[in-house]
């Protein structure tokens, strides 16, 4: 498949490195250095110019693409980009956008703004926000088939059950499998001696209830069973979006909002949340409204800077769990090296979210791990594949040793994987994949 993308920023290139190793991308984007950079630090052909001319599109392909992926940082621009390459064809095109208004006229007229299939930032932002939070000591979360599945990335606290345990001691619940360990950055695929130490990162992938269940034996001591106690930081529309996440999952949150008429607006569209106008970098104010009591606070704020701030001044209060937005990517590994639990990128989970959805056919949903270290897939099986029809000890000895075969679904109902399961056409099977061996595991089953 031909696929130009528009916007080589952390989004776009993200995208582009995902799609380059499987189908023929090109890249587009207005500054001359990135341009530069991205041309001789990949195989990907990328062209500098406005994504928004008919004549820059032209000269990337756009006859005979496939599809086109909007992913400039501006919303008018990815709209404009998607309607002028419809003029030419019937391309499949894609846009991201921050506005969740955009998305909310889109989802009301089929094809609005020339764009087959929108991606909301903000959305999806507040959506990471809550499924981490649901989680102690989370770090990501995915669902998969349906949500019969979860894959949950969690960071081993010190006094947490399974520090210094083996897999084997840890992974003492049915409906889980014990993937892969983050060590020191790197992603290692575990076996039942491999030795679990605090601040690895364990990924399993199970049923949510076993997740859940899980995730009591990876937090500290004393840590909630679930947040129901969580203040945010911030009313911009991530923190709006998140509030109402939360509402709806009958949550009563609190929200700090500095601006009043912002937070009076915030008052009316969010019954369910208490809504506070105050500076959340005020440790009197936070204390004497109990913050340093909450679950969980989340920082949202549009600022990278604050958000780092409130999050270190909640740490030092007493709050259990910080969770803030990193705008700037690079600064995400700054904020957990400083203390902050889970630090969640925008631009990543776009840039996730748009390759999960290119990648539909044979792929049912994906999740990016550790940088595309590795992926979490879901496949829909058929007569071809190598596991049909056998029992699973018998069809992993084909597949590489960087393989886990994390768990099954079968018309709707969740099957523990064990070396006698035998995986039957149409069953949907949830694999942790090393990237280096995606290639290879994807011709095989």
């Amino acid at each position: 498949m031909r696929v130009i993308v528009v916007g080589a920023g952390e989004v776009g290139s993200n995208i582009a490195l995902s799609l380059a190793e499987s189908h023929d991308v090109i890249v587009v984007d207005v500054d001359p250095v990135t341009v530069e950079e991205l041309t001789y630090s990949s195989d990907i052909l990328a062209i500098e110019g406005d994504g928004t001319s008919l004549e820059i599109l032209e000269d990337a392909g756009i006859r005979e693409a496939d599809m086109l992926i909007a992913s400039t940082d501006d919303d008018e621009t990815n709209l404009v980009t998607c309607g002028t390459a419809k003029t030419v064809g019937d391309i499949f095109t894609i846009a991201r956008v921050r506005n969740a208004n955009f998305i909310h006229t889109w989802t009301q007229s089929e094809g609005a703004f020339g764009v087959d299939f929108m991606v909301s930032t903000n959305l999806l932002t507040a959506s990471d926000i809550v499924s981490v939070v649901g989680l102690p000591a989370a770090v990501d979360v995915d669902p998969f088939a349906g949500g019969l599945v979860q894959m949950a990335e969690f960071e081993v606290a010190v006094d947490s059950e399974i520090a210094g345990r083996t897999v084997e001691e840890a992974d003492k619940f049915e409906a889980l499998t014990f993937a892969a360990l983050v060590q020191n950055g790197d992603v290692v695929v575990v076996r039942g001696q491999t030795q679990i130490e605090a601040g690895n990162k364990a990924i399993v992938i199970g049923s949510p209830e076993s997740v859940q269940a899980f995730s009591r034996t990876v937090a500290a001591a004393k840590t909630p069973d679930q947040a129901r106690d969580i203040v945010i930081v911030g009313g911009s529309d991530i923190g709006y979006h998140t509030a109402k996440l939360l509402e709806e999952r009958g949550l009563e949150p609190r929200l700090i909002e500095q601006d009043p008429e912002r937070g009076r607006q915030l008052a009316e569209d969010l019954p369910g949340t208490v809504v506070m106008e105050h500076d959340a970098t005020d440790v009197e104010f936070l204390v004497g409204e109990q913050v340093d009591r909450a679950d969980a606070i989340i920082a949202v704020t549009d600022s990278d800077e604050k958000n780092l701030l409130v999050s270190l001044l909640a740490k030092n209060i007493g709050v259990r769990r910080t969770v803030a937005v990193v705008e700037k990517g690079r600064y995400a590994n700054l904020f957990e090296a400083a203390g902050i639990d889970v630090a969640i990128n925008p631009r990543e989970a776009t840039a996730e979210e748009i390759v999960r959805f290119t990648q539909e056919g044979q792929i049912e949903n994906l999740s990016l791990i550790e940088g595309r270290q590795a992926e979490v897939l879901e496949i829909e099986v058929d007569e071809e594949s190598i596991l049909t029809g056998r029992p699973i000890r018998e069809s992993i000895g084909e597949l590489p040793s960087e393989v886990v075969i994390g768990a099954i679904t079968r018309n709707q109902e969740f099957v523990v994987p064990r070396g006698d399961t035998v995986i039957q056409p149409g069953d949907h099977v949830v694999f942790f994949v090393s990237a280096d061996v995606l290639a290879t595991v994807m011709d095989l089953v």
